[in-house]
């Protein structure tokens, strides 16, 4: 199962960790934790077609990160 781990800085600075964890029967668990912010959004989703691209990952999280 591919786990990865990236840093991405979003167009207004902030630097954001996504974490992605492929499980058995095409689950996923996905997070992302704003740098320097306690909040961790985290999300498993049943049918995630894995593997995961990161774009995938990250689009999931848009509406959350888009708060400031």
């Amino acid at each position: 199962m591919p786990d990865e781990e990236w840093v991405k800085t979003l167009e207004d600075g902030r630097r954001v960790k996504f974490i992605y964890q492929a499980l058995p029967d095409n689950r996923a668990f996905i997070t992302a934790q704003i740098e320097g912010n306690e909040v961790v959004y985290s999300v498993v989703l049943t049918k995630a077609r894995n593997p995961l691209s990161h774009e995938n990952v990250e689009s999931h999280f848009k509406g959350e990160l888009s708060k400031k």
